[in-house]
């Protein structure tokens, strides 16, 4: 495993860490990584992820191995002040793959887009090339396959040569397949995206700048996509269970 840099401070929220950098500094983390041998793991959790990982020994472990942890949503910037150790900014997992793309096609290096229903990686990539000429997509496969393809599909994407892994089979599946072959993977980096390239794609919409801005991106998403209200419920228990660490609580996380 590749060790995260030192100038990385690491917070704890349900017993699982998240790194304190700004978008800036994780974009130096990210290029200092690229340039490391072996491959390392991006991890974008929200607070639906850390409360899964709280009762997933396997998932927590995922994310503490993972070389860079990116506070991707606003509930973990809220639960960081409940605990005094107060994160940067939130760093969003799309914004932040949409530098890691401009760097690559600055710097000529190839993509692999993994992930989604069939067509919608092809259709991203086709997008991201017209945003980014120079961007080298290496290849694309849906995410519609058994743990017996695996090994192929790892076969397959090192055969492309990709430089940077975009893995977007949503939450905890990403993670654990990056996890499961991060040692067999010749790409330098691989990130879990979750929707992020069905947004590229143009079958999701993401929410407008006003929503955005203001920390309620999953009020959007579920007027999209009523079916998400049963994972609504789990924001009010994730800041419920940050609480009960929070200063004052029984217990208290940080760094």
């Amino acid at each position: 495993m590749k060790k995260t840099p030192e100038t990385v401070r690491r917070i704890r929220i349900l017993g699982s860490p998240v790194d304190m950098v700004s978008a800036d500094e994780a974009m130096t983390t990210f290029a200092e990584l690229m340039e490391t041998e072996g491959c390392s793991q991006i991890v974008t959790p929200n607070s639906e992820i850390l409360w899964s990982a709280s009762k997933d020994p396997v998932l927590k472990a995922i994310i503490s191995g993972a070389e860079l942890v990116l506070p991707d949503g606003i509930g973990l910037v809220y639960a960081s002040r409940l605990l005094g150790v107060p994160l940067r900014e939130r760093v969003t997992g799309i914004d932040f793959l949409s530098r890691i793309l401009a760097w690559l096609s600055e710097n000529g290096k190839s993509v692999y887009f993994l992930g989604s229903a069939p067509g919608v990686a092809e259709k991203a990539a086709e997008n991201m090339r017209a945003r980014f000429p120079a961007l080298k997509t290496a290849g694309t496969r849906n995410g519609y396959f058994g743990p017996e393809e695996e090994a192929g599909i790892v076969a397959e994407i090192n055969a492309s040569g990709a430089d940077f892994l975009c893995v977007a089979m949503g939450s905890p599946r990403q993670e654990r397949f990056i996890s499961a072959h991060k040692a067999e993977f010749t790409a330098r980096l691989a990130i879990g995206v979750g929707g992020s390239l069905d947004i590229w794609a143009g079958t999701l919409k993401r929410a407008p700048l006003f929503f955005r801005k203001h920390g309620i991106e999953w009020l959007y998403r579920l007027a999209q996509q009523p079916r998400r209200i049963g994972r609504m419920a789990v924001l009010p228990l994730f800041m419920l269970r940050v609480l009960f660490y929070a200063p004052g609580g029984k217990k208290r996380e940080g760094t």
